[in-house]
């Protein structure tokens, strides 16, 4: 009988530590709905840069037009600014239903891991979008997306590194063939996200 009241505590006591030490709010939904927008925004994507509805050849020429580049430049940010709404939306909805914090300890070295990368990458598109080398950002987008899962997922679920890890994989192959990129884009940022996104949430969402 004590060992089992033993086990118990020792359950508690590693469950309350875990919570400290990760982001447990984050929401699967969230990560379902960035897939979606992604899509959307995938569409807009091609009905951009397939203006002409020949087919789904190489097009690598389309996307070195600047203003082309611009309306892309703005559907995805859409899609961004979308993604990162819903995800604190849901994220603080899931909080507050299972009585936690946030903005914690864990909440913040997420943001901070994650973040580098993201912002790095991002100033290397604006970068690339100066200097006109319009094949690698797609490439780009997806490589730095994917490190920073990879680095943030040490405060959060394991399963954002595999993520992070299949992005980056997309991203290197995309850079192989720059002009798919729209393609390799709508792959890693909409149809992985749905599949991680539904993961997490039958995983840790709906059984909670």
């Amino acid at each position: 009988m004590k060992e089992n009241e033993a086990l118990a505590e020792l359950s508690s006591i590693r469950s309350l530590m875990e919570r400290s030490a990760k982001f447990i709010s984050l929401s699967g939904l969230s990560g379902v709905m960035a897939g979606i927008y992604a899509l959307i925004g995938a569409f807009f994507g091609y009905r951009i840069v397939y203006q002409t509805g020949a087919g789904l050849g190489y097009r690598e020429h389309y996307v070195n037009d600047q203003f082309v580049i611009t309306k892309l430049s703005l559907v995805a940010l859409v899609v961004l600014l979308c993604s990162i709404g819903t995800a604190v939306i849901l994220s603080t909805r899931k909080a507050r239903q299972k009585k936690q914090q946030i903005w914690n300890a864990a909440s913040k070295g997420l943001l901070v891991h994650g973040g580098i990368p993201l912002i790095t990458g991002g100033l290397l598109i604006l970068i690339l979008l100066y200097r006109g080398y319009f094949g690698i950002i797609a490439p780009a987008c997806l490589i730095f997306y994917g490190l920073a899962l990879v680095s943030g997922s040490h405060y959060t679920f394991k399963d954002i590194k595999w993520l992070g890890f299949s992005e980056i994989l997309l991203g290197l192959l995309a850079a192989l063939m720059p002009g798919y990129g729209l393609f390799f884009w709508s792959a890693g940022f909409g149809v992985l996200h749905i599949i991680y996104g539904l993961i997490m949430y039958y995983k840790y969402d709906s059984s909670k």
